[in-house]
């Protein structure tokens, strides 16, 4: 019940009581704001730092994943550099022994070609092998004394043609012989050169002989 004071009457006991009330009303409503103010304030603050402790965490799973992923390419890198190194090492090793059978094989047919050319007969003294009436020569001096006895009219001195008639064929054919075998020695081309020699035209000996059979 409203205080009265001396002398006031009911009315203004009540008009002041009723803003005594108002009064205090507004105050404590104004207290109220405050204090929702600051837990508002508490409360944002709260959520600012939730939110940058997410963020941080955000950031490290990042990283985190990111660091895997740089891992596993880095993994994938390295198998496939061992992969190539241990294919290039199995081509390697292919290689190398494909050249050890291939260089066995040219050995072995080197060997074989030797063995052959040992093995003919040597065309050194019957490049110009001559034979008549059961007789053969086997040299050009031998040649040209048994030319000389079966016809007397023929030219007494025909090893110079000779020599120089079969340089001249060398100089023509070995050239072509080595073109056609280049995997032949030396030694092998001039003995196929003088098998040709002994057969060809252009061997003085051999138009001799054709020329002392054609008369006989």
């Amino acid at each position: 019940m409203p205080k009265k004071f001396k002398g006031e009457n009911s009315k203004a006991a009540e008009a002041r009581a009723r803003k005594d009330a108002v009064q205090k009303a507004e105050k404590e409503r104004v207290e109220k704001e405050k204090e929702d103010a600051l837990w508002a304030d508490d409360d944002k603050h709260n959520a600012r730092k939730l939110q940058r402790k997410d963020d941080k965490e955000k950031k490290r799973l990042e990283q985190l994943e990111r660091k895997k992923e740089l891992q596993q390419l880095h993994e994938e890198e390295m198998s496939s550099i061992k992969g190539a190194k241990a294919q290039a090492a199995k081509v390697s090793r292919a290689q190398i022994l494909e050249n050890q059978e291939r260089a066995a094989a040219e050995a072995k047919a080197e060997k074989a070609k030797e063995q052959l050319s040992h093995d003919e007969v040597p065309l050194e003294e019957n490049v110009n092998l001559l034979v008549t009436e059961g007789e053969d020569a086997r040299t050009v001096d031998d040649a040209i004394a048994m030319l000389s006895v079966a016809e007397p009219s023929l030219d007494k001195h025909p090893e110079k043609r000779v020599k120089a008639a079969y340089s001249e064929f060398e100089a023509l054919r070995l050239p072509v012989l080595k073109q056609e075998n280049p995997n032949m020695r030396l030694s092998q081309l001039k003995q196929m050169l003088k098998k040709e020699w002994m057969k060809s035209p252009e061997n003085p000996l051999n138009q001799r002989h054709s020329s002392y059979n054609s008369k006989s």
